[in-house]
């Protein structure tokens, strides 16, 4: 299971899970050794896809940081807070967790769309 580091310690993903929202964003930033990255991948395909099937999911993508030590970023937009908990409390999904590498880091976080004028949308 990937080590958890809070993008924002004050407010960690378990306090985020209750708060009830529509449209919402997971930002997932993993760190880990650069041996471990086909391990890892392999991980998030995996748990991905079991995603994927979840209610209330509506699309992901993973991003590699650019330079040798790599670092991923995942993005997956969901149709609410309530939708994600009932994904990240699946039992087939939290015992796919153990398949990450030992140095994999997770700092995941909820987010929801902003509306600047003349710049996005919400």
């Amino acid at each position: 299971m990937p080590q958890m580091r809070p993008l924002d310690p004050a407010f960690p993903i378990d306090r985020q899970l209750a708060v009830d929202a529509a449209n919402v964003v997971l930002v997932n930033l993993f760190t880990l050794d650069a041996v471990d990255e086909d391990t890892f991948l392999k991980a998030w395909q995996a748990d991905a896809a079991i995603m994927k099937r979840q209610p209330g999911f509506i699309s992901t993508q993973l991003h590699r940081a650019l330079g040798d030590s790599p670092a991923y970023l995942n993005y997956a937009v969901w149709e609410s807070t309530a939708a994600f908990r009932a994904a990240f409390a699946n039992p087939e999904f939290r015992a796919k967790l153990a398949a990450y590498p030992a140095s994999a880091v997770a700092s995941p976080h909820l987010f929801q769309k902003v509306a600047v004028p003349d710049i996005c949308v919400a």
